[in-house]
């Protein structure tokens, strides 16, 4: 019997604890109306098939067909919009990795990201990035993740 309940307890931590660590942002990237809180001029890239179902800064899975991004120094969790100046086309993401580690880029955005804002040909752009939101609290970081196969990348 004892063995039974300790087999619940597990799974009760993991149902229930984990996700509440875990916990989604308080804005998400729908939230289109934030006002900047500052805007800057990048060049950003995007990144898809190579890095899609590794492990993310945050401890996430990279999708690459979700709406995230890759910065150096902005804090994970935060919201930004990408625009694109040729089409004027733009995009909320949420930083959730580290990165690009390329010399004169600043930015990295999902293959979907790069799709919607017409960046997958050109594959290295301009664009303009608005910083939306800055999370209020820590984003949980995954503590015992698995090292990445190539670190000359830097995920």
């Amino acid at each position: 019997m004892l063995q039974y309940w300790a087999g619940f307890r597990a799974l009760l931590l993991i149902l229930v604890v984990t996700p509440a660590l875990i916990a989604p942002p308080d804005v998400r990237p729908g939230d289109l109306d934030l006002p900047a809180m500052h805007s800057w001029e990048a060049v950003t890239s995007w990144y898809g098939p190579r890095f899609h179902g590794r492990l993310t800064a945050n401890g996430e899975i990279y999708d690459m067909y979700a709406p995230t991004a890759a910065h150096v120094t902005l804090p994970l969790g935060s919201l930004i919009r990408v625009t694109n100046p040729s089409t004027g086309q733009s995009k909320v993401v949420r930083i959730n990795d580290r990165g690009p580690y390329i010399e004169g880029r600043e930015l990295d955005i999902s293959y979907q990201t790069a799709r919607e804002l017409g960046l997958v040909d050109r594959g290295v752009a301009k664009v303009r990035i608005e910083l939306l939101h800055v999370p209020k609290r820590r984003v949980y970081v995954a503590q015992n993740r698995p090292q990445p196969a190539d670190s000359s990348t830097g995920y």
